[in-house]
């Protein structure tokens, strides 16, 4: 799944949050990272540099400062002290094709006296064409749109930069990483030589999206409060259908994906989107296979149990969105899984067949489950990966701030977000902005006719990690609903990533392959099961049948990987 890091939209307002609390209590390693053999250094306050030469040596700096700034900092505005053209791989996007004339990059070569030689590659096909140019060691040094685990297939062949050896550099990517507590999160990018390889967006809190829409005008109707856990999600659904005798209650979308991931941890486990082949058990002390567990059990006897019931559309995990959204439209169900810009599209098909302001269909607060009120989550977004030879250039200092200044100063985050104040938006005495008369996004300024996107090239993933990184800038441009939802999550406790496990390239190439076959057959076998075709009487045999697919070899390459790095970094 391709997911564009900006969606969008609703009015504005300054926020204070609260922070996501935090758990000891470790979640699944995804599985792209454990296919690829991402860790976590253990502890070690001097996260920067790492054990292990894999990386080489860091360069010296003495003759790589051309362009550069001798008293750069935080809150310093990165200014060249000559021109500074940086090569790029440009992911270009249909919705906002790339122009030359983007105020964000003349005010960034006004400003910054930054210019770029941009390679450009389409969104359909740029994970391909950057996988080709950076393993031929072709890429432009600047490599943005890397999603943490990408990088760890080119990190053997040396064709990408260690950049845990210069954070040095990177005044204010050290700052938010300290100040936001980050560096449990950084160290999951570690590879097996104790460096990491990526420069990831950076979050200060957790930005949960998915959860499931209801219609809360009808709970309203029948007497019934918002639910709170899982159980009583249950029963708000059988009270519906006991109230309208539907056919079904819930007929969900993204073929029942979104839904097992949010609930999944709820349960103790990992799943749908977010299935992973390892699962770290903080009691046991060690890593297991999550879709063997008891918890993965519990979470699928429950979705099993809704379809048996008649409260959940089977249909609901095979079918296209479109088919879910009739069923809502149409009343044949009360509940859809959604996120904050795809709630739009389920009103919109009410619109039509209830017509406005005839219903209130609302996200409700994750539900919390056997396991506990767990939601989760990552901090680290789609960030930048280098190109090894980038240490060569005699400016290889000054682009190093200027990726520093543009994706991780609060300056550069509100510039690559929001635009030039006084052009693109404005400011009020109590800082929140507003955006300019004529400037739209997503229809949130009316009928405003100038895109910041499309005219302006701001809210643009090549420019812009996330929405912003900081709390205040993440939830602006968001609707006011949407920031009382977030912070209505905010007092949840998200999950710490896993603990440390590493592998070399010969077990990445040997669990990546086993890797994909177990998980395909959970897949499978979680659908089989919730929907009836396949009875639960039988997941002993499916336990047995996941062992026929190398699923104890595969833990005890991961536990293995776990405990060497444990021994050699703990």
């Amino acid at each position: 799944m391709t997911v564009d890091l900006h969606r969008a939209l609703g009015p504005l307002r300054k926020v204070h949050t609260m922070a996501m609390k935090r758990r000891t209590f470790v979640s699944g390693l995804a599985i792209g990272l454990a296919a690829s053999g991402l860790a976590a250094c253990s502890g070690d306050d001097d996260w920067g540099g790492g054990s292990g030469g894999g990386g080489g040596e860091p360069v010296n700096l003495d003759d790589k400062r051309v362009a550069a700034m001798d008293d750069y900092g935080p809150g310093t505005t990165f200014v060249a002290t000559e021109p500074l053209e940086i090569d790029m791989l440009y992911r270009d996007h249909p919705g906002y094709p790339y122009k030359e004339d983007w105020l964000f990059l003349t005010t960034t070569q006004e400003r910054n006296n930054v210019t770029f030689a941009m390679t450009q590659a389409p969104l359909s096909d740029y994970d391909q064409r950057r996988s080709l140019l950076v393993g031929a060691g072709d890429a432009p040094s600047v490599i943005p749109v890397t999603y943490p685990g990408q990088e760890s297939q080119y990190v053997s062949s040396g064709v990408i930069l260690p950049v845990s050896d210069y954070l040095d550099l990177l005044p204010n990517f050290q700052q938010k990483v300290a100040d936001w507590g980050l560096e449990a999160e950084i160290d999951s990018l570690r590879q097996e030589d104790g460096k990491f390889y990526l420069l990831p967006g950076l979050l200060e809190s957790a930005r949960p999206d998915y959860t499931v829409a209801l219609r809360m005008d009808v709970l309203e109707e029948l007497g019934l409060e918002e639910p709170t856990t899982w159980d009583e999600f249950r029963e708000v659904l059988q009270a519906i259908k006991d109230d309208r005798g539907s056919s079904y209650v819930f007929s969900d979308r993204w073929q029942g994906e979104a839904l097992l991931q949010l609930a999944a941890p709820a349960f103790g486990t990992s799943a749908g989107w977010g299935l992973s082949a390892s699962f770290w058990d903080s009691e046991a002390g060690e890593f297991i296979f999550p879709g063997a567990s008891e918890e993965y059990r519990q979470l699928v006897e429950y979705f099993a149990g809704l379809v048996a019931d008649g409260l959940m559309d089977p249909e609901s995990f095979t079918q296209d969105d479109d088919a879910a959204h009739q069923k809502l439209g149409q009343e044949s169900s009360y509940a859809i899984t959604t996120n904050f810009q795809e709630i739009e599209v389920s009103r919109t098909t009410l619109d039509t067949t209830l017509g406005e302001g005839e219903y209130q269909l609302l996200k409700i607060r994750q539900p919390s489950g056997p396991a506990g009120d767990l939601f989760g989550g990552r901090r680290l977004q789609s960030g930048v990966m280098l190109s090894s030879s980038i240490a060569d250039l005699d400016t290889f200092v000054a682009i190093m701030q200027w990726i520093d200044w543009n994706y991780y100063s609060d300056e550069g985050l509100e510039f690559a977000k929001w635009g030039v104040e006084g052009e693109t938006f404005t400011r009020a005495e109590d800082g929140t902005r507003e955006l300019a008369e004529n400037v739209n996004w997503l229809n949130l300024n009316g009928d405003a006719p100038d895109d910041l996107r499309v005219e302006y090239g701001m809210m643009n993933g090549v420019f812009l990690l996330e929405h912003g990184s900081s709390d205040d800038l993440v939830r602006t441009l968001v609707p006011e609903e949407e920031v009382a939802w977030q912070e209505r999550m905010a007092d949840k406790e998200l999950l710490d990533p896993p603990p440390a496990a590493p592998m070399n390239e010969s077990e990445q190439e040997q669990a990546g392959l086993y890797q994909t076959a177990l998980t395909d057959f959970v897949k499978q076998n979680t659908l089989a099961f919730i929907t009836g075709q396949r009875d639960l009487s039988e997941w002993d045999s499916y336990v047995q049948e996941l062992e026929g697919q190398n699923m104890t070899t595969y833990i005890d390459l991961v536990n293995g990987a776990y405990q060497r790095f444990q021994e050699n970094n703990g």
